[in-house]
């Protein structure tokens, strides 16, 4: 299986689970609050399914060659989010997974050459087409968490979160930061791995497994387990004081330095 067979798979595992839980609220659940400020469920439910088609006319971008923007404009985004967030759990729902539909079959039916076609979505920078499968993954799986619905980060698999902190620290923003480093640990066939961020900012080091720290990183835990230690420390010294609040999430478009070629495996 190649990385864009891969990557559907997921995106379709994805998208069931979201469209599960999805299946289960009310209409009174909709008009609750998310997790995200100002939006309610349907808010985001409705922004879900709006994703899905702008990122269908970057796939037709990609076919043809021809530029399409992702939305018309930021304030027609905005007003169709707001128009369909009050709508009932049932058209809701449904219009979750027509979405969802439409965005898979332009996903299939790209040739492979599109693939590596650039296209730029709201944000910059501008990224080949293969990687709108990874901007759709976490579509899915970080606004599951938002709906506040039972969905919650430990249920990210794997390989979401093992390139998802990698596109975090990749675009960790260029400006002063409460952390100097990020020290992901893991275990791995029964022995401790290590890998370091440097050169991030001033201050402590942040310490923890990647699951934990990703959803701290993207303002989806407060890093309940994370271990903050002194620049420089080695071994088990104590902690060098509380937890600081990380630098403000990016919202990334795409991580720099993409191949052009969807590659045998990313990251």
């Amino acid at each position: 299986m190649d990385v864009l067979d891969a990557f559907q798979s997921e995106l379709a595992a994805s998208t069931d689970r979201l469209v599960a839980t999805v299946a289960r609220l009310s209409d009174a659940d909709l008009t609750a609050p998310s997790r995200l400020p100002g939006w309610t469920r349907g808010h985001l439910i409705t922004h879900i399914a709006r994703n899905a088609d702008s990122l269908v006319n970057l796939t037709e971008w990609a076919r043809t060659g021809v530029e399409r923007p992702q939305y018309p404009s930021v304030e027609s985004r905005d007003a169709d989010i707001a128009a369909g967030a009050v709508r009932p759990a049932k058209e809701q729902l449904a219009d979750l997974e027509e979405s969802a539909a439409r965005l898979a079959t332009a996903f299939r039916d790209l040739p492979p050459r599109a693939w590596s076609a650039m296209v730029g979505g709201m944000r910059p920078p501008p990224h080949p087409a293969w990687y709108l499968l990874v901007r759709r993954l976490r579509e899915t799986e970080f606004h599951h968490v938002d709906l506040d619905a039972g969905y919650d980060c430990s249920a990210w698999s794997d390989a979401f979160v093992r390139r998802e902190l990698h596109d975090v620290m990749v675009c960790w923003p260029r400006e002063p930061s409460p952390i100097s480093e990020i020290v992901v640990e893991e275990v791995k066939d029964d022995h401790k791995h290590r890998q370091v961020w440097r050169g991030l900012g001033s201050g402590p080091v942040v310490q923890g497994d990647a699951r934990t720290l990703l959803a701290w990183l993207t303002g989806r835990s407060a890093g309940a387990g994370l271990r903050v230690m002194r620049e420089g420390a080695t071994g088990n010294e104590p902690a060098a004081g509380p937890l600081p609040a990380p630098p403000p999430w990016l919202i990334m478009t795409a991580a720099p330095g993409l191949p052009a070629t969807p590659p045998e495996e990313y990251p």
